[in-house]
């Protein structure tokens, strides 16, 4: 196991001794939010993204000796198992490494190769792979016979061609050689099936479309898989057949004699016959694979930052749920998003509905004291924010919510069971408006992959995507900790430690005790343990608790610490949280113990200063530009306010309030040559963009975010890179004012990107 260790390390450029004590936590149960912040004396201060990668690595390399003991077993109990051969099983670094050495000896249905060595063929086709100055007619004689049904000696060389054939297209080396091609040279060429052209006009950019496979980027794969999924294209991927032969050739053929030809024959069929197919195959996977690990990537920052976007907070909020001829579903929800009335209104469908909606809306924006008003961003959207702002309604904050998979959370089990006696309209108006409050708190209620922000999330490997999320959504709500006595089981099972049971005995306990007065009382809940508490505690907070350290994020573990330190300054732990002076004055390398280093001791410090502080933004108002509702009423050259919704490899959604998003070109982002544009946006990220172009009858609209029209050379690299047959040219005016730093998702991207696969 030591070796693995010592392979992680390296691969992340971290001592070997890091790497041990975070897999022997991780073995222990503890969580990855838990050690990256409160054991970083034993892992050297890794971070999420680190530990995260120690988890997932080491399980690989565990598999990995999981399946070489199972191949072990298979050829000792075949009786092919030499010194040799358990030498190169056991130096195999890879999974497809190992694979390739064992497949030789796999067993395997009747091939030709089998069929031939049945005949009695191997010694006559071993004799011509030693290519010595022979006549293979001659020696092919010897091996007619009835007996085995050979009945003559061109049937005696095909078959021991047919074994040469196998023997190449199973051998490791050459195997490798020519995957390395495939991946280096290889290309993917897709074309449109005849007679699909107007039913795949979506994928019209790859009816005749080639790329090469070592550049060709994830979108575009996983776009051209499905349009084969579809049965709207053919997709071949296969590197230039010459360059392949000459491949073998060179690995293979030792001399320039009649015993070559044969040889040469039997390869040249071997690869069309066998080795095309399986690398084919193969290299397909790989990039599948990688294609899958980009968009997972993308899907899971996305929603990471919709998760953190800056939440309101508790205030008294309307929400309303636009429609047209239906009304709008308004809802009253208090300061911790209780739904106190709930009625519909009808501001689209007549002057004297209108007027009756407006007395409504005055009526209960009064009767609540309404601090906020959340509106949906879907159909009437716009046209409801409209009729909202021009109410007038007094020192009241009004903000266009994205609704996107409220409606999953309105039919929801969750939803069903927070509101049995309400419609599903009812529930979606509500799940607008705490959006709007807390955005993490009601986003963890749906599965992440129905939120809006994700890209070919259904085509990837769903058990990663999965995986991928559940990590992300775990990290978001422990970076900003849960507030115990309100959290619902939803967010708390999310909380290091716990998981859906103890979520739901918690709220049970809650029901039944009332508020949680202090931490130690989780103790009291049932089935949930030492283990569990301390994993949990410090990312639960209890506003207004007994001892004011529960407020915060120092873990009740360290309470007799800060208690020494308050009676060692003559003074209440409290003091220490109020009074900057008199934290300055600890001295904080007098309490270094062999389990308490700086690190820890500085987070302690970081808290006390400012007590279970959210990490997210501060929330700002935004408005879109009025007048602008609707996709007929842009203009070429419009500069209008967006909202980021969504980000994907080829660029980024924006909203302008016209209910559909415009796309910013990657290449249109920013002046400079960006490869991704999570280097410069985020989701939810407030923008200024110029329409540069738009397609009424197609629902397009083309933005952009340059500074100025002039393409500087770094950019038209950008440009290259986009599909053949993409009309879109996008022509951007402003850049974003903001860089944000590398996140999360990207940092984990560049460490899996070392791994050895």
């Amino acid at each position: 196991m030591s070796i693995h260790y010592k392979i992680i390390a390296a691969e992340l450029s971290v001592a070997e001794k890091q790497v041990t004590a975070t897999v022997g936590l991780l073995d222990e149960g503890a969580t990855v939010p838990f050690i990256s912040r409160y054991r970083k004396e034993l892992t050297g201060s890794l971070d999420e993204v680190q530990v995260a990668t120690i988890r997932d690595r080491v399980q690989q390399l565990r598999e990995l000796d999981k399946r070489r003991e199972a191949i072990l077993k298979s050829l000792t109990d075949l009786g092919k198992l030499t010194p040799e051969l358990e030498k190169q099983v056991n130096e195999a670094e890879t999974m497809v490494a190992l694979e390739d050495i064992y497949l030789p000896y796999r067993p395997k249905r009747k091939t030709r190769a089998t069929a031939a060595r049945e005949k009695g063929l191997q010694p006559l086709a071993d004799v011509l792979l030693e290519q010595k100055n022979i006549d293979p007619e001659l020696i092919a004689a010897e091996y007619i016979s009835d007996e085995k049904g050979v009945a003559s000696v061109e049937e005696a060389l095909a078959g021991a061609r047919d074994i040469i054939a196998e023997t190449v297209a199973e051998n490791a080396e050459v195997r490798t050689k020519i995957r390395e091609l495939f991946v280096e040279k290889g290309t993917f060429a897709s074309r449109v099936v005849e007679g699909k052209e107007e039913a795949g006009i979506k994928y019209k950019d790859y009816f005749e479309w080639t790329e090469p496979v070592k550049t060709a980027p994830s979108h575009r794969i996983l776009a051209m898989r499905r349009g084969e999924k579809e049965e709207i294209l053919w997709l071949d991927l296969k590197p230039e057949e010459d360059d392949a032969l000459n491949l073998l050739e060179t690995s293979v053929i030792k001399g320039n004699n009649q015993a070559s030809g044969q040889v040469r024959l039997a390869i040249t069929d071997g690869y069309k016959r066998l080795l095309k197919p399986s690398m084919e195959t193969e290299v397909r996977l790989l990039t599948k694979k990688k294609a899958d690990e980009e968009a997972i990537r993308v899907f899971a920052e996305n929603a990471r930052q919709l998760l953190l976007a800056a939440p309101l907070g508790q205030k008294r909020v309307m929400a309303l749920d636009p429609g047209f001829r239906t009304g709008c579903k308004l809802v009253c929800l208090d300061e911790q998003g209780k739904l106190l009335e709930n009625t519909t209104v009808y501001p689209h469908t007549g002057a004297g509905q209108a007027r009756e909606a407006e007395k409504t809306v005055q009526h209960l924006f009064q009767k609540y004291n309404i601090e906020a008003i959340a509106i949906g961003n879907g159909t009437a959207g716009r046209e409801t924010e409209v009729f909202v702002r021009n109410l007038n309604l007094p020192g009241a904050t009004l903000v266009m919510v994205n609704e996107s998979g409220a409606s999953i959370y309105s039919a929801s089990e969750v939803a069903r069971e927070e509101f049995p006696d309400y419609d599903v309209t009812v529930r979606g108006a509500v799940s607008i408006g705490r959006r709007l409050m807390d955005p993490l708190a009601e986003l963890v209620k749906i599965d992440p992959k129905s939120i809006g922000v994700g890209q070919y999330q259904h085509d990837v490997d769903q058990n990663k995507l999965q995986t991928s999320l559940d990590d992300t959504v775990i990290s978001a709500v422990n970076a900003v900790g849960v507030e115990l006595n309100t959290a619902s089981k939803q967010i708390l099972a999310y909380v290091s430690g716990l998981g859906p049971q103890l979520a739901q005995n918690i709220v049970e306990y809650r029901n039944q005790n009332g508020a949680f007065k202090r931490r130690e009382q989780l103790k009291k809940v049932p089935r949930l343990g030492d283990k569990a508490f301390e994993q949990a505690a410090g990312f639960l907070r209890i506003h207004n608790a007994e001892n004011p350290l529960d407020t915060s994020a120092v873990h009740p573990e360290r309470y007799g610490l800060l208690e020494q330190m308050a009676k060692d300054l003559k003074c209440t732990v409290k003091d220490l949280m109020g009074n900057p002076t008199l934290r300055k004055s600890i001295p904080l390398q007098k309490y270094v113990s062999e389990t308490v280093g700086l690190p820890t001791l500085n987070d302690i410090m970081a808290e006390l200063a400012k007590p279970g502080r959210d990490p997210r933004e501060q929330f700002e108002a935004f408005s879109f530009t009025d007048g602008v509702n609707a996709i007929g009423d842009l203009k070429v050259g419009m500069k209008l306010p967006g909202i980021v919704t969504n980000i994907t490899a080829f660029g980024a959604f924006v909203d302008i309030g016209v209910h559909q998003d415009g796309l910013v070109h990657l290449s249109q982002i920013t002046n400079r040559y960006i490869k991704d544009p999570n280097e410069v946006l985020k989701v939810h990220q407030k923008v200024e963009v110029t329409v540069t172009e738009v397609d009424v009858n197609r629902k397009r609209i083309a933005l952009s975010m340059k500074e100025n029209d002039k393409s500087e050379p770094s950019q038209r690299r950008n440009d290259d890179r986009r599909p053949q047959g993409n009309n879109n040219k996008p022509n951007f005016n402003k850049r974003v004012e903001k860089e944000p730093e590398t996140d999360m998702a990207l940092k984990l991207a560049a460490l899996k990107g070392k791994f050895k696969l």
